[in-house]
């Protein structure tokens, strides 16, 4: 992938091991004291979390954690579990969350973003079946959210305690990220979009990305179709194999999250 002008060898992976969620850790407490919000946060290392890094030349440069909804309940229930709560009262809804996204600014690139964001989108939704996706960020960056990637807030704003500054949530539901990406990922529309899911994998690409995660042919949910397809490499991306399901999971874009 073009990464600042150059070819360099891209990996988006499922983190396993110590050495990558320290520096992921390590990414995120420099972006975060950068924005003034502290230094000393930690990664959440158990079954209903799952650490992703984007890494060029195997320097971690991006990081994003998905949390999957359960009886710990998620981080977005500090400041506004009544919000939470009133989804966990739908009927069907598995709620999920994004938490510590953090992406090194000297990374101009929307393609690789949009890549991690995909995969996270891939895992979440195939492997847990997660209907509503919600991401708590400071009111600075609520515009970043809504244009790249269609989220919507949902309330006041509040003070998030475990940073020390005012949070939306905003929330996206899983069914239109489908949409998105059925309409128009990998299409050719991207230099005037300000949306991320024209740099999304195709769905065919999709379906080799997943296998690649879980090393096995993906069981889909009732209600989703998908096509097998071979594992064939995708052109740009080096998606690296977890080897275990039970494993812990631009140009001046904010794109600190809070949480």
């Amino acid at each position: 992938m073009q990464i600042c002008g150059e070819e360099k060898e891209i990996a988006i992976r499922l983190v396993e091991s110590t050495e990558k969620i320290q520096a992921a850790c390590d990414l995120i407490n420099d972006r975060y004291a950068w924005r003034g919000y502290g230094s000393s946060h930690h990664i959440p290392e158990d079954a209903n979390h799952m650490t992703f890094t984007a890494e060029v030349e195997e320097e971690v440069v991006g990081t994003i954690t998905l949390a999957v909804d359960s009886a710990q309940g998620l981080a977005a229930d500090r400041a506004f579990k009544d919000e939470l709560d009133a989804f966990r009262d739908l009927p069907g809804v598995k709620l999920c969350e994004l938490t510590k996204f953090a992406f090194d600014p000297a990374v101009q690139s929307r393609e690789l973003m949009a890549a991690l964001f995909h995969i996270v989108f891939v895992y979440g939704h195939r492997t847990h079946g997660c209907t509503d996706l919600l991401i708590e960020v400071n009111p600075r960056h609520v515009r970043f959210y809504e244009a790249m990637l269609g989220f919507q807030r949902l309330g006041a704003v509040r003070t998030n305690e475990g940073v020390d500054a005012p949070a939306q949530l905003m929330w996206l539901k899983v069914a239109a990220i489908r949409e998105q990406i059925n309409c128009h990922a990998a299409t050719q529309d991207r230099p005037s979009s300000r949306s991320l899911y024209p740099f999304f994998f195709s769905p065919a690409e999709e379906n080799g990305i997943y296998q690649r995660l879980t090393r096995a042919i993906p069981q889909p949910h009732a209600n989703d179709t998908y096509d097998e397809v071979e594992i064939a490499p995708i052109p740009g991306v080096h998606i690296v194999d977890a080897p275990s399901l039970k494993s812990t999971f631009a140009k001046g874009y904010p794109i600190e999250a809070a949480a």
